[in-house]
């Protein structure tokens, strides 16, 4: 780089580069975006303030980022146009309070098999009685109830996905991708979302009709997102409305699950049971109830942690931020 793109102050912080756009990308990112020539990448730690000698910068990758350093590059980025997170949800992005001039876009998409797969885990976890087999081999005793013969399909107990009568809450690209896995293993697929009608092959409906689908639903998945219309969206009235057989697994956002209607509802036995992967307040505090409940698995976050294809978007929506294009997955606020 020429000395005469770089403008240095006495005290040696640097001031600006004329012509060049500055992008910070975090140290979280493994993959390399392709850049033009006329773009400074700044690699950052995302758990620290933003670097001193980029406070030019125009465009913020963020993923994995504290909401310390979130809230710091939102104050000191005073030239900021653009925030991409590649997180599904949008959610601490939008907490940390950057100006309504600034461009928020997601990562959506770039988690759907990532959380699939780990959704599809907890699923065949919970119908195949996977912690009651780990507890049993802890204790090196034999669990006659968990094998040798069984019905083929329990009418008090959901054992197996063959039959079995699953909804999936909040029907994007996410559950595209896990609805086709769970079809294959023999499940009935009804997808819950915004506004009804077909998607990607599966019947969808909105929430009015959760009173009549959920009685005859085994098993509710929540992929739902972090927003004030979704905050303990499966509260006690919806839990309420599934069998007693019934699980939940929720892999969506914390926030959208009332944990201690949850729990109430896995105690009285009027719930079977559930996974979760997210919580209200992550990490999961250690005096939580829910580590010690036998008929709740806990996931520490771990289904969308690995963007697949995270550098490719970066570089796509760089592309037509630069041509003053559309940028894919625009967060409307």
């Amino acid at each position: 780089m020429g000395p005469d793109l770089v403008g240095w102050l006495i005290d040696g912080t640097m001031a600006s580069y004329p012509g060049v756009i500055t992008v910070l990308l975090p140290t979280t990112l493994e993959d390399a975006p392709a850049f033009p020539d006329d773009v400074r990448v700044v690699r950052y730690a995302p758990d620290a303030p933003p670097p001193d000698d980029a406070l030019d910068a125009q465009v913020l990758v963020a993923w994995g980022n504290s909401a310390d350093n979130l809230r710091a590059c939102a104050e000191r980025l005073t030239d900021l146009r653009w925030v991409q997170t590649l997180a599904a949800g949008p959610d601490a992005v939008l907490a940390a309070g950057f100006g309504p001039d600034v461009v928020v876009t997601s990562g959506r998409g770039l988690h759907d098999g990532p959380v699939a797969e780990h959704t599809l885990a907890l699923v065949l976890a919970v119908v195949r009685r996977v912690p009651d087999l780990v507890r049993a081999q802890a204790e090196h005793r034999w669990a006659t109830d968990l094998g040798g013969v069984q019905p083929v399909r329990p009418r008090d107990s959901l054992r197996t996905l063959d039959g079995a009568r699953v909804a999936v809450w909040g029907f994007g690209s996410i559950a595209a991708r896990l609805a086709p896995l769970l079809t294959a293993l023999g499940a009935e697929v009804t997808g819950v979302a915004t506004r009804a009608g077909d998607r990607h092959g599966y019947p969808v409906v909105t929430a009015d009709s959760l009173p009549d689908l959920l009685p005859r639903t085994d098993l509710l998945v929540s992929l739902l997102p972090a927003t004030d219309a979704t905050r303990h969206a499966v509260d006690a009235h919806v839990l309420g409305l599934l069998p007693a057989h019934a699980w939940v697994v929720n892999v969506g956002r914390g926030a959208t699950l009332d944990e201690d209607a949850l729990l109430d509802a896995v105690r009285s036995g009027r719930l079977a049971g559930a996974a979760l992967d997210v919580f209200e307040e992550e990490p999961l505090p250690a005096t939580s109830p829910l580590w010690d409940e036998p008929r709740i698995l806990v996931s520490p976050h771990a289904a969308g942690g690995r963007p697949v294809g995270a550098a490719a978007l970066v570089a796509e929506n760089y592309a037509a931020f630069s041509a003053g294009r559309p940028l894919r997955n625009v967060v409307e606020r």
